[in-house]
């Protein structure tokens, strides 16, 4: 009995998980609804995940959703416990490059590093790149660079 992942996401009233798959052996495609029990607003997202891929019930049906994407889901249903809108948790995982990252709390920050990794591991060059380019240099406009107060003051005793 194989099945092949499609599409997952979540329900929140039920709190559920919602895969659509494909049963391999009859073709067929198919909706599972997994519960989330003991799950409220406090509790541990990345724990609540593991702990619902590696269930004996699920494992099968989970086994090629990725553990990060069953995270996000977590996160977006305790946000919505918590009473944020379905936009605003939605754009909590987008990065913003003005944003302050020292004011955010520790599992905050941990998940915006992952995916800044994400994305550099997603742009990286590497040496059996097509188009990698062994010590390359670029210049850059000097008319965009700000000009700063201290740059302005020079000492002449240096």
């Amino acid at each position: 009995m194989g099945f092949e992942a499609k599409r997952c996401g979540v329900q929140f009233k039920p709190p559920a998980i919602v895969l659509v798959y494909i049963h391999t052996d009859t073709n067929k495609i198919r909706r599972r609804i997994i519960p989330i029990r003991n799950f409220s607003k406090y509790s541990d997202c990345s724990m609540a995940a593991e702990r619902l891929k590696n269930h004996p019930r699920h494992r099968g049906y989970l086994d090629q959703v990725p553990l990060s994407q069953l995270e996000k889901l977590h996160i977006i249903l305790r946000d919505h416990m918590q009473g944020l809108s379905l936009e605003n948790s939605l754009a909590s995982f987008q990065l913003d490059p003005d944003e302050d990252l020292n004011k955010l709390d520790d599992e905050e920050l941990a998940r915006k590093k992952g995916q800044m990794d994400a994305v550099f591991e997603r742009n990286r060059k590497r040496k059996d790149d097509p188009d990698f380019v062994y010590d390359l240099e670029v210049e850059f406009d000097k008319s965009k660079q700000e000009k700063c107060s201290w740059d302005e003051e020079s000492d002449e005793d240096f």
